[in-house]
């Protein structure tokens, strides 16, 4: 349980350095994505999450 609240923290914190050093970019971003059909958005964001479990297994099981 302590490695998903560290990892949640993380992703949370990486945001937030996102946003502060780029939010020009942010704003761009989330408004070329109001133009993205919602079905392709969950296509990506499932193939990222899946990408993502897939590379953590992978250090977890190699390093």
């Amino acid at each position: 349980m302590k490695e998903l609240a560290t990892a949640i923290l993380l992703a949370i914190a990486l945001e937030g350095m996102f946003y502060s050093l780029f939010p020009g970019g942010a704003k761009r971003v989330m408004e070329l994505m109001q133009e993205i059909p919602e079905s392709q958005l969950r296509i990506g964001g499932l193939v990222a999450a899946v990408v993502a479990i897939a590379a953590i297994w992978g250090v977890r099981v190699w390093l």
